[in-house]
C-alpha cells in the first residue's frame, strides 16, 4: 500500500537528486535536520506544510508543482490497482467509472499550471 507521504517523499528526492544536491546541503537550506529530511524522502515521516514549503523553497520547485505530481502519480496508481487510495494510504474500492487522472489534468488545466 502506497501512502501519501511515499510519494511526497519520492517526489522530494528526485528533484534533489535532479539538481545533484546532497541531503545535507538541502536540509541545511531548508532549516530542517538531515536525519527529519531523510526520513520525509523515504516516507517514514509526514512532512508539515511548513516544512513542505521550506524543503520545496530550498529546491527552487513551487509546492504546488510538487502536490500536482503527488496527485497524478495516486491517480496513476489508482489506474493501476482500480482502487482509490486515501491520504492515509488505505485502499478504498472506486467506482468503475473513476478516471482519477483526467481530474488530477482537468484540475491542473483549471489552475492554469498545465494544458490538459
Amino acid at each position: 500500500m502506497t501512502r501519501m507521504r511515499d510519494l511526497i517523499g519520492a517526489s522530494l528526492r528526485r528533484h534533489r537528486q535532479a539538481q545533484g544536491r546532497t541531503l545535507r546541503e538541502v536540509a541545511q537550506a531548508a532549516g530542517v535536520s538531515l536525519t527529519y529530511l531523510s526520513e520525509v524522502e523515504r516516507g517514514l515521516k509526514e512532512a508539515s506544510s511548513e516544512v513542505l514549503e521550506a524543503v520545496c523553497a530550498a529546491l527552487g520547485v513551487v509546492l504546488s508543482e510538487l502536490l500536482f505530481e503527488v496527485a497524478a502519480a495516486l491517480a496513476e496508481l489508482e489506474i493501476q490497482t482500480g482502487a482509490r487510495t486515501n491520504a492515509v494510504g488505505f485502499i478504498v474500492p472506486a467506482p468503475r467509472s473513476a478516471t482519477p487522472m483526467a481530474r488530477v489534468l482537468d484540475f491542473q488545466a483549471f489552475a492554469g499550471r498545465r494544458t490538459a
